[in-house]
Protein backbone atom coordinates (compact mmCIF):
# COMPACT_ATOMS: atom_id res chain seq x y z
CA UNK A 1 0.00 0.00 0.00
CA UNK A 2 1.52 3.33 -1.02
CA UNK A 3 1.15 6.28 1.33
CA UNK A 4 1.80 9.92 0.40
CA UNK A 5 2.12 12.92 2.67
CA UNK A 6 1.15 16.39 1.45
CA UNK A 7 2.51 18.90 3.97
CA UNK A 8 1.72 22.58 4.11
CA UNK A 9 0.64 25.57 6.12
CA UNK A 10 -2.66 25.83 4.20
CA UNK A 11 -3.38 29.38 5.37
CA UNK A 12 -5.92 29.05 3.82
CA UNK A 13 -6.17 26.02 1.58
CA UNK A 14 -6.61 27.04 -2.07
CA UNK A 15 -7.92 25.38 -5.21
CA UNK A 16 -4.26 24.94 -6.19
CA UNK A 17 -3.71 22.85 -3.06
CA UNK A 18 -6.89 20.92 -3.75
CA UNK A 19 -5.70 20.13 -7.27
CA UNK A 20 -2.47 18.63 -5.90
CA UNK A 21 -4.50 16.63 -3.33
CA UNK A 22 -6.86 15.32 -6.01
CA UNK A 23 -3.99 14.33 -8.32
CA UNK A 24 -2.06 12.63 -5.50
CA UNK A 25 -5.20 10.71 -4.51
CA UNK A 26 -5.15 9.11 -7.97
CA UNK A 27 -1.46 8.14 -7.67
CA UNK A 28 -1.31 6.74 -4.13
CA UNK A 29 -3.43 4.30 -2.13
CA UNK A 30 -3.58 6.66 0.85
CA UNK A 31 -2.88 10.39 1.12
CA UNK A 32 -2.35 12.30 4.36
CA UNK A 33 -2.68 16.07 4.05
CA UNK A 34 -1.03 17.53 7.10
CA UNK A 35 -0.81 21.04 8.48
CA UNK A 36 2.71 21.79 9.69
CA UNK A 37 4.00 24.82 11.54
CA UNK A 38 6.43 26.92 9.55
CA UNK A 39 8.35 29.13 11.96
CA UNK A 40 9.13 31.55 9.11
CA UNK A 41 5.45 32.25 8.48
CA UNK A 42 2.81 34.07 10.49
CA UNK A 43 -0.72 32.85 9.84
CA UNK A 44 -4.07 34.56 9.41
CA UNK A 45 -6.05 31.52 10.57
CA UNK A 46 -5.51 29.37 13.66
CA UNK A 47 -4.36 25.78 13.30
CA UNK A 48 -7.84 24.62 14.33
CA UNK A 49 -9.49 26.79 11.64
CA UNK A 50 -7.06 25.57 8.99
CA UNK A 51 -7.71 21.98 10.07
CA UNK A 52 -11.45 22.56 9.75
CA UNK A 53 -10.95 23.97 6.23
CA UNK A 54 -8.74 21.02 5.33
CA UNK A 55 -11.18 18.41 6.67
CA UNK A 56 -14.05 19.99 4.73
CA UNK A 57 -11.96 19.91 1.56
CA UNK A 58 -10.68 16.33 1.76
CA UNK A 59 -13.88 14.62 2.92
CA UNK A 60 -14.89 14.04 -0.70
CA UNK A 61 -11.82 11.85 -1.36
CA UNK A 62 -12.16 8.28 -0.12
CA UNK A 63 -8.41 7.76 0.37
CA UNK A 64 -7.44 11.16 1.82
CA UNK A 65 -7.33 12.22 5.45
CA UNK A 66 -6.31 15.42 7.24
CA UNK A 67 -3.96 15.82 10.18
CA UNK A 68 -1.95 18.41 12.14
CA UNK A 69 1.66 18.06 13.27
CA UNK A 70 3.85 20.37 15.33
CA UNK A 71 6.97 18.28 14.77
CA UNK A 72 9.42 17.70 11.97
CA UNK A 73 8.14 16.66 8.54
CA UNK A 74 10.67 13.84 8.07
CA UNK A 75 9.83 12.37 11.48
CA UNK A 76 6.10 12.48 10.73
CA UNK A 77 6.64 10.81 7.34
CA UNK A 78 8.62 7.99 8.92
CA UNK A 79 6.19 7.52 11.84
CA UNK A 80 3.28 7.22 9.40
CA UNK A 81 5.20 4.95 7.01
CA UNK A 82 4.87 7.35 4.11
CA UNK A 83 6.47 6.34 0.83
CA UNK A 84 6.46 9.85 -0.57
CA UNK A 85 6.17 13.51 0.26
CA UNK A 86 4.14 15.28 -2.43
CA UNK A 87 4.65 18.97 -3.11
CA UNK A 88 3.33 21.31 -5.76
CA UNK A 89 5.44 23.81 -7.69
CA UNK A 90 4.03 26.81 -9.55
CA UNK A 91 7.34 28.00 -10.98
CA UNK A 92 11.06 27.37 -11.17
CA UNK A 93 11.49 29.34 -7.95
CA UNK A 94 9.04 27.00 -6.19
CA UNK A 95 10.80 23.99 -7.69
CA UNK A 96 14.22 25.16 -6.50
CA UNK A 97 12.85 25.73 -2.99
CA UNK A 98 11.11 22.34 -2.88
CA UNK A 99 14.20 20.63 -4.30
CA UNK A 100 16.35 21.99 -1.47
CA UNK A 101 13.80 20.78 1.10
CA UNK A 102 13.70 17.38 -0.62
CA UNK A 103 17.47 17.12 -0.21
CA UNK A 104 17.19 17.82 3.51
CA UNK A 105 14.33 15.34 3.94
CA UNK A 106 16.32 12.69 2.03
CA UNK A 107 19.10 13.06 4.60
CA UNK A 108 16.66 12.71 7.50
CA UNK A 109 14.40 10.04 5.98
CA UNK A 110 16.23 8.31 3.09
CA UNK A 111 13.41 5.85 2.46
CA UNK A 112 10.86 8.62 1.80
CA UNK A 113 10.92 9.99 -1.74
CA UNK A 114 9.78 13.50 -2.69
CA UNK A 115 7.44 13.94 -5.66
CA UNK A 116 7.03 17.46 -7.04
CA UNK A 117 3.90 17.96 -9.14
CA UNK A 118 3.82 20.98 -11.43
CA UNK A 119 0.79 23.22 -11.01
CA UNK A 120 -1.76 23.32 -13.77
CA UNK A 121 -1.32 26.42 -15.96
CA UNK A 122 -4.68 27.87 -14.98
CA UNK A 123 -3.72 27.71 -11.29
CA UNK A 124 -0.22 29.21 -11.47
CA UNK A 125 -1.26 32.58 -10.07
CA UNK A 126 -3.10 31.22 -7.03
CA UNK A 127 -1.44 31.26 -3.62
CA UNK A 128 -2.51 31.42 0.00
CA UNK A 129 -0.71 34.77 0.23
CA UNK A 130 -2.88 36.17 -2.57
CA UNK A 131 -6.06 34.83 -0.94
CA UNK A 132 -5.09 36.37 2.43
CA UNK A 133 -4.57 39.74 0.72
CA UNK A 134 -8.00 39.54 -0.91
CA UNK A 135 -9.58 38.70 2.46
CA UNK A 136 -7.67 41.51 4.19
CA UNK A 137 -8.97 44.09 1.72
CA UNK A 138 -12.53 42.75 1.59
CA UNK A 139 -12.30 41.47 -1.98
CA UNK A 140 -13.95 38.36 -3.41
CA UNK A 141 -11.64 35.42 -2.71
CA UNK A 142 -14.24 32.73 -3.38
CA UNK A 143 -12.97 31.68 -6.84
CA UNK A 144 -9.63 30.70 -5.29
CA UNK A 145 -10.65 28.45 -2.38
CA UNK A 146 -12.33 25.03 -2.43
CA UNK A 147 -16.11 25.06 -2.54
CA UNK A 148 -16.31 23.42 0.90
CA UNK A 149 -14.28 26.26 2.47
CA UNK A 150 -16.11 29.31 1.10
CA UNK A 151 -18.72 29.38 3.88
CA UNK A 152 -16.14 29.04 6.67
CA UNK A 153 -14.23 32.21 5.88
Amino acid sequence: MSVALIPGTFDPITIGHEDIIQRASMLFDEVIVCIFTNSAKSTMFTADERYEFLCATVEQYRNVKADICTGLLADYAMEHRCDAIVKGARSGVDFDYEYSLASINRELAPEVETVILPSRCELLHISSTMVRELIKYGKDFSPFVPEAVKNFI
